[in-house]
């Protein structure tokens, strides 16, 4: 079983899925409530890892909807019985999920219809966990990050395809917008503190700080 990083009371497990190796994110608090974050492929490996960890799912919470980040949402949403959340200006990108699979040739089942959508400044709350929609668009429209109150010690964020330990996300895909998602990386996680932990789309982890003071993509 993957080993959780603690913050604070929160845990966090990232697990990498599928061809394109997109992390999803497990998050849970102390008294084991929590969320399912990008669930993108390998369902049942992820199912194991939600059991094995003991965390109950209260939701799925999608950053956006590019389909290496959906492509496990149906079975999930279905085999854990919760609601999904996603930003409206992603919705688009979402229903055309299976069309976008097809282009890499890759099996994709398209999820039903998000069950609810995702605003800026949302809180969403599992136990004594508690995470905040910021939007950060420009590799999606609709991209938003998650970031959470760990009540004490560094914090953390999910934070989709924004921001990555050296690099950034991709703007050349239909919505994106270069300026766009540079600025709102400074104004959503750079302001964030130092210490506080990325998880990103894909790659490992890194913190506000370590990106501040090394990604090329931000001088």
């Amino acid at each position: 079983m993957i080993k959780p990083r603690q913050h604070g009371t929160a845990r966090v497990w990232a697990l990498p899925t599928g061809p394109i190796q997109e992390n999803a994110v497990l998050v849970s608090g102390a008294d084991g409530e929590g969320f399912l974050v990008d669930p993108g492929d390998d369902a049942q490996q992820l199912l194991a890892l939600i059991r094995d960890s003991g965390v109950k799912v209260r939701g799925i919470l999608l950053t956006h909807a590019h389909f290496d980040h959906i492509g496990a949402v149906q079975p999930l949403r279905e085999a854990l019985g919760v609601p999904v959340y996603l930003h409206p200006a992603d919705l688009p990108i979402y229903q055309m999920g299976a069309a976008s699979a097809a282009r890499w040739n890759l099996p994709f089942v398209q999820p039903g219809a998000p069950d609810a959508e995702i605003t800026q400044g949302q809180t969403f709350r599992a136990g004594d966990l508690t995470l905040t929609a910021r939007e950060l668009p420009g590799h999606a429209p609709g991209h938003v990050v998650f970031v959470a109150d760990t009540g004490e010690g560094p914090g953390f964020v999910v934070a989709g395809d924004t921001l990555f330990q050296g690099s950034i996300g991709r703007t050349d895909l239909p919505g994106g917008n270069h300026p766009q998602l540079i600025e709102g990386i400074r104004r959503e996680l750079l302001s964030l503190p130092d210490e506080t932990a990325v998880y990103p789309g894909h790659g490992p982890a890194t913190t506000v700080g370590t990106e501040r003071r090394t990604n090329l993509f931000l001088r």
